[in-house]
């Protein structure tokens, strides 16, 4: 099956999600057409059914803000007419949902049908989607699809509750690729963070207000008073620098390193005895679900869908958002005793195999198959 890919490059869940399901289909021998601004971060490998499409923008003096969407439409007429794709799957409603309807209605007019299956992954619904500007485009992009997926049943929800949806949602999660995602041995990386055998937290994001880190520093703070530690900081954004200053008042500074954007995520992870993840909002929690595989349990915030990721007091703890002293408390009964931190690590890759890229990706070929052969599902 040729599919075409519409998705952010960035670091983002989405565009993870989006790359490393496009890598697992072209492994299998479907041909796999990214198309998006920039070369995806984790397309970083040569594989003969792979293709990136650079969807080039330009600007004119007549637009004060380039019209991407239109550039978008143009650039997936002409890749679907050029590759004759059988199926167009487009992570986030807007604006690449918007962008395909409109490049299918054009398509359509030249006796060309290509399905749209598009995936909501969570800003797209529980922050953008609810400004009311937004709103029609939104609901329109989801009606209109022929298939549409969400990574948890808690944006299925939220999608339901905040948007008039006719359109049955199919709640396919995020994934890991356990080729990648393992604890790997490096002792002389871990030696290096924590000469004195520290145990070592860890958080990943982009950095955005979402994400709450400075809750991550505050919690850390309170373990380091009750257990050896350093602190890892993992990713950039527009939060770094007011976290840098935070760190600096917190009295912890020299137990906190910034790493900012790493490629080999895992190996970090290998070397990490917990994961903070203090978001007040979470589609999902991807980056918690890469530490598990990694062996590292997760302390987290008990929104969105994250509990259907870390289960309380079996892989980590959650608590509610902003209680660091409950995050802090939790964090400790993990690390305190090496029996309890090795029961939960366990648990952590226990529950990460559950999510499995080989149990995933066939639920998305059957959404694939159903819109190509025209089994169309409406909501009941």
């Amino acid at each position: 099956m040729n599919i075409g890919i519409v998705c952010y490059p960035t670091f983002g869940g989405s565009g993870v999600v989006a790359t490393e399901l496009g890598k697992a289909l072209a492994a299998k021998g479907h041909q796999v057409h990214f198309i998006s601004y920039s070369q995806p971060a984790r397309l970083d490998f040569f594989n003969p059914n792979i293709f990136f499409h650079e969807v080039s923008i330009y600007k004119y003096p007549l637009f004060e803000y380039v019209p991407y969407e239109t550039i978008l439409a143009s650039k997936i007429v002409d890749i679907v007419k050029q590759y004759k794709l059988n199926v167009l799957h487009v992570h986030y409603a807007i604006p690449h949902a918007s962008a395909a309807l409109m490049a299918r209605s054009i398509l359509s007019e030249q006796g060309i049908h290509t399905p749209i299956v598009t995936t909501l992954h969570g800003t797209d619904i529980t922050l953008v989607g609810k400004d009311p500007t937004y709103e029609p485009v939104v609901s329109y992009s989801i009606n209109h699809s022929d298939a549409v997926t969400a990574v948890s049943e808690s944006l299925k929800k939220d999608t339901y509750a905040n948007f008039h949806i006719e359109k049955d949602i199919h709640v396919i999660p995020n994934f890991i690729d356990f080729s990648r995602f393992v604890k790997q041995k490096k002792e002389h990386f871990k030696k290096a963070i924590a000469p004195q055998n520290e145990k070592i937290l860890v958080h990943t994001s982009n950095f955005r207000k979402v994400k709450r880190i400075e809750d991550v520093v505050k919690v850390f703070a309170l373990v380091a008073k009750k257990i050896p530690s350093k602190l890892l900081l993992i990713g950039d954004g527009p939060e770094r620098t007011h976290i840098e200053l935070l760190c600096r008042e917190s009295g912890v500074c020299d137990k906190i390193t910034f790493l900012g954007k790493q490629d080999q995520i895992e190996e970090i992870l290998s070397v990490c005895d917990l994961f903070l993840l203090t978001s007040e909002t979470e589609s999902f929690g991807l980056a918690a679900l890469e530490a598990m595989a990694c062996e590292v349990p997760v302390i987290s915030t008990d929104s969105g869908g994250i509990p259907e990721v870390n289960i309380h007091g079996v892989t980590g703890y959650l608590s509610h958002v902003g209680d660091v002293k409950d995050m802090a408390a939790n964090a400790v009964k993990i690390l305190k005793d090496e029996k309890v931190l090795k029961k939960f690590k366990a648990n952590a890759l226990k529950q990460a195999h559950a999510f499995h890229i080989n149990k995933i990706l066939p639920k998305y070929e059957k959404v694939y198959d159903e819109v190509v052969t025209g089994r169309k599902k409406t909501r009941k």
